[in-house]
Parts: structure tokens; sequence; C-alpha cells
């Protein structure tokens, strides 16, 4: 009786590992060089927080730093001809279409701005489209990106925001 208690209790703690390490990876994606800890990462001070705003003139595809996986980023316009690039997240986490965001949409981003190479770039955290709508890839408090998040952490943030 004993023995059948225990191995059951063995069965549910492996179960339970088996079920969750497999919705880690779908989350996480090829997110090579976004980790946290990264030197991409580390570019990230929560408390140099900025916003900026604008109209997105168009989505791309970037590789910041050597051996880093491709990213969703866009372009957009301040105004009077001033244009940045705002690096969004890994594009295995989220791809231009599933940002929610168009061409043409003007947004009010919050982030921090980065020294990348010879370019100045703003890494968002989260882009509002307007009252109704908000993408958000990191925690305000310390720049936790949410693609490296559990399954779990991931949909209380997102609760939150909506």
């Amino acid at each position: 009786m004993m023995q059948r208690s225990l191995y059951r209790k063995i069965v549910l703690i492996l179960g339970s590992i088996a079920l969750t390490i497999p919705g880690l990876v779908i989350a996480a994606g090829d997110i090579s060089g976004w980790e946290v800890g990264s030197e991409y990462n580390e570019l990230y001070d929560p408390k140099e927080r900025d916003s900026i705003k604008g109209d997105i003139v168009k989505f791309i595809k970037v590789t910041p730093l050597k051996g880093m996986a491709p990213g969703t980023a866009f372009i957009l316009d301040e105004g009077g001809g001033d244009q940045v690039v705002v690096h969004v997240c890994p594009e295995s986490y989220a791809s231009s279409r599933e940002t929610g965001l168009r061409r043409g949409d003007w947004v009010k981003v919050k982030g921090v701005w980065a020294d990348i190479g010879d370019e100045s770039v703003f890494l968002a955290a989260k882009i509002r489209k307007d009252n109704d709508y908000a993408f958000k890839v990191r925690l305000t408090s310390d720049g936790t990106p949410f693609w490296t998040m559990t399954p779990e952490m991931l949909a209380m943030e997102k609760a939150a925001v909506e």
C-alpha cells in the first residue's frame, strides 16, 4: 500500500514536469540572444524608461546582434522627419501580424533607448495603439521579457493588460 502511494506521487510529479516543459519550449520558440542575461537584454535598463510616439511607417525584421534569432521591429515616424527603429520582440514570440499593429497606426511606445553598433534604437516594453489596445512585451517593474516567462506568468500579465 505504501509503495503504491509513493508510486502515484512519483507518476504525478513526473507527469506535471512532462506537461510543463513542452509548454515552455512552445512559448519561447527560437529566442537565441534574446534571453534574460544576454548581451542584448542587458541593454534594457528599466530605470531609464522613456516614451515616444508617432506613426508606424513599416515593419522590419531585425537581428540586433550577431548570432541572435530574428526579431520583429518597426520604423516609427515621430514627425518632422525623425524616424526611430523600435525593437519589439523575437519573431518567434510575435510576428508583425501577431502584434495587432499595422502600418499607419499612431502609437505611443514605452521602453528604453539603446545604442547598438552605431545606431540608437528604442527597445519597446509596451505599445499602445489607442485607449482600447496595447501590446506589452516586458514587465514595467524590471523589464523582464514576456517571451522568457512561463505560460502561467504570461497569462496573468496578459490578463492584467486587458
